[in-house]
């Protein structure tokens, strides 16, 4: 089994009330008082990369294929073979297949995913390329929080129970990342139901800089409600040029150009990186 060698520990709290907390601390180098996060030019499919100000490393998903290695080595040192948090949103090729490449590859200290079960050959190759890892194991739910030194923190905010035999869309983790007064929402593919019911839930409270289009801007995702309670300044479609669903829907691009935000698309800019320093996210220039 491998393990990190720079993992001593992450702080995984669940808060939700009569639920223990996990503690898992991780040591790294100091990175000093930035944020970057970046979302990764992986074709049809999700990956965000982000790097906290002390240094620790989430990787979000991981895209359909090997495409994220690539991009992984063009933001990551060469001496540098490990990640502290790998979060599998949910079971779908376009967001695990990758993952299967990163595994082998890199050692990670924590794997988190959804206790949605997927079908495929893929998914059964993630799970057993995890389970080799030897990466402390966590089932993501509401209310837990991964500690990521000096202040940055992601907060998992779906889904709020075990959901093993819902949809793997419905299923998946949707995630938001604080560092000071700035945030980012990872609505992962979760359909309008479900953003709706966040929404309900945590309000004013969704508040963030930039949010990744669900469902790389499905209209199935993205509903007015749930965007109107980010109010995101930008919105990033996370996609492949010559997709056969016609990502991005116009009524999706209807909606943010309804509220004002600003369009990124990985299409078209490759990837795309943002940096905070906890009171302002600028988008960096490739």
């Amino acid at each position: 089994m491998r393990t990190s060698a720079r993992v001593a520990g992450i702080v995984v709290g669940i808060l939700a009330l009569g639920v223990v907390c996990i503690w898992y601390v991780v040591l790294s180098q100091e990175n000093g008082t930035l944020l970057t996060v970046s979302f990764l030019d992986v074709g049809q499919g999700d990956a965000v990369f982000m790097v906290s100000p002390s240094g620790r490393t989430v990787l979000i998903d991981g895209g359909p294929d090997v495409s994220v290695v690539r991009e992984l080595g063009a933001r990551m040192s060469w001496r540098s073979r490990s990640i502290d948090v790998m979060i599998a949103t949910h079971p779908d090729m376009d967001h695990i297949g990758g993952l299967i490449d990163v595994l082998p590859r890199y050692r990670i200290g924590m794997i988190m995913q959804s206790s949605v079960q997927g079908s495929t050959a893929a998914w059964n190759t993630f799970e057993k390329e995890a389970d080799e890892e030897g990466a402390l194991r966590v089932t993501a739910q509401r209310g837990q929080i991964i500690d990521l030194g000096k202040g940055a923190y992601l907060e998992i905010l779906s889904p709020d129970r075990r959901v093993s035999s819902v949809d793997t869309n419905v299923g998946c983790v949707i995630a938001r990342l604080v560092y000071g007064t700035t945030s980012f929402m990872f609505s992962c593919d979760a359909p309008r139901a479900v953003e709706n019911y966040i929404a309900s839930l945590d309000g004013a409270t969704l508040k963030s800089n930039v949010l990744k289009a669900g469902h790389h801007g499905s209209r199935t995702s993205s509903s007015p409600l749930f965007v109107g309670y980010v109010d995101p300044q930008y919105v990033v479609y996370s996609r492949a040029c010559k997709n056969t669903y016609g990502f991005p829907h116009a009524e999706t691009v209807a909606i943010f150009h309804r509220f004002g935000v600003q369009a990124l698309d990985t299409c078209d800019q490759g990837t795309i990186t943002f940096q905070s320093d906890g009171k302002r996210v600028q988008v960096l220039q490739r």
